[in-house]
């Protein structure tokens, strides 16, 4: 018999401890309802876990996402289906008009209404728009391109330059005169870039109006340093290159150039996966009076004599309306509002298509999210009946210890029989 170490009582210390520590991680479990609450826990699982959290999330955001994608098409698309009906009423304006059966009063009656028709036609295309952003107003339209730009790269020592010299550049083998361009006087106010980018933007569109010419269309855009400009041609394939050349493009700085790319600003993209790389691009085209070919910003055959039409969100009239004064312009007329129903319609496809895509892409990421918060669950969620059970069985090994240990204590006290 020995008093100094009690060997009994250090093994049930040991063994109440590990109980006590079991019971105590069983309970950690049960409260929160994880298997997996630290790494010590199950360090693998829990960085299986985190990575598979991840991407549940990413999920989540991602079906977000593709909503909010959804509610954008739609509001486009509603904005859309009143320009067809304003399209459907002009159609039935330009018949009436068609008819000999009415006056010459009759008809300036009826081209009051296309006036203010068209302009409204404007107005949804400049002013849709969804968290602030524009739809219809062509910025949501990638083109490829090639773009003249500025041979030097900085313009900057035009900016207190008086330009009343200048008259005229050839685009594309079109003359465009510099009339907006050379009232930018820099000897009495100075100009930058930007200012630059809309005089000459404004000179070119009224010869490449999206009407004449092909139809073709220039963007000229001032560089983000704010010191040069570039002449982008939105039509795409053979016919997208720029070509500049006259003495007054060399005063401007202008050059031809061979770069070719598409503009990254323009078109949307929508993030609809949880990683990098998944998402897809809607383009919305100019819906707007000019690009459906019934106005125009240099008039011309078919158009009215005088400017009748606005932007839509002021009075300023600024484009030329479809003429209905006589029978056979009433009657070109119909055509023409034809081919821009037809735009608008094929518009309308894309985006419902776009839209119906969408649904499915919801779908898709709804049930993967689903399934893989459910293998997330297998590895970190905690069995509450099975925990139940060793919680129970620990607690009653605690108890068991606790007894054992107050025997143990007691066997020492057996010497004292000796020593009587």
């Amino acid at each position: 018999m020995i008093i100094n170490h009690n060997i009994a009582a250090l093994n049930t210390l040991n063994h109440l401890n590990a109980a006590t520590n079991a019971q105590s991680k069983a309970m950690q479990k049960l409260s929160s309802g994880l298997r997996i609450n630290s790494a010590a826990d199950d360090a693998a699982g829990l960085a299986i876990s985190e990575k598979m959290r991840s991407q549940i999330r990413g999920l989540n955001q991602a079906t977000s996402n593709a909503q909010d994608a959804s509610s954008l098409a739609q509001t486009a698309e509603g904005a859309l289906n009143e320009t067809t009906d304003i399209l459907q009423r002009m159609r039935e304006l330009a018949t009436q008009a068609a008819n000999d059966t009415n006056t010459t009063d009759d008809r300036e009656q009826i081209q009051k209404e296309m006036n203010q028709l068209t302009s409204e036609i404007n107005r949804i295309g400049n002013t849709t728009e969804f968290n602030t952003q524009k739809l219809l107003d062509g910025s949501k339209t990638t083109h490829s391109a090639t773009s003249a730009q500025v041979a030097s790269g900085d313009i900057s020592s035009l900016f207190s330059t008086n330009l009343n010299t200048l008259n005229k550049i050839t685009v594309n083998g079109q003359e465009v005169t510099l009339s907006k361009t050379k009232a930018l006087n820099g000897t009495s106010s100075a100009f930058t870039a930007s200012d630059l980018a809309t005089a000459l933007q404004n000179d070119i569109d009224a010869v490449y109006n999206g009407t004449d010419n092909n139809g073709v269309r220039f963007t000229v855009k001032a560089s983000s340093d704010g010191k040069g400009i570039t002449i982008t041609n939105n039509a795409t394939g053979s016919d997208s290159t720029v070509t500049i050349s006259g003495t007054d493009a060399s005063k401007l700085g202008l050059a031809n150039a061979s770069a070719t790319g598409t503009d990254a600003s323009k078109g949307l993209k929508f993030q609809i996966g949880a990683n990098e790389n998944q998402s897809i691009t809607l383009e919305i085209n100019d819906m707007r009076s000019v690009a459906l070919g019934i106005s125009s910003k240099t008039g011309g055959t078919g158009f009215t004599s005088s400017q009748t039409v606005t932007d839509g969100t002021n009075n300023t009239a600024e484009e030329y309306a479809l003429d209905v004064s006589s029978a056979d312009n009433a009657s070109k007329a119909i055509t023409t509002i034809d081919n821009a129903i037809k735009k608008v319609s094929t518009e309308r496809a894309n985006l419902g298509a776009f839209e119906n895509r969408l649904d499915h892409t919801v779908n898709n990421l709804t049930t993967s999210s689903e399934n893989l918060t459910s293998a997330e669950s297998r590895i970190r969620d905690v069995d509450m009946a099975k925990e139940m059970s060793e919680q129970t069985k620990q607690s009653i090994l605690a108890q068991a210890a606790q007894a054992m240990l107050a025997q143990a204590n007691q066997q020492p006290q057996q010497v004292l029989q000796l020593l009587r």
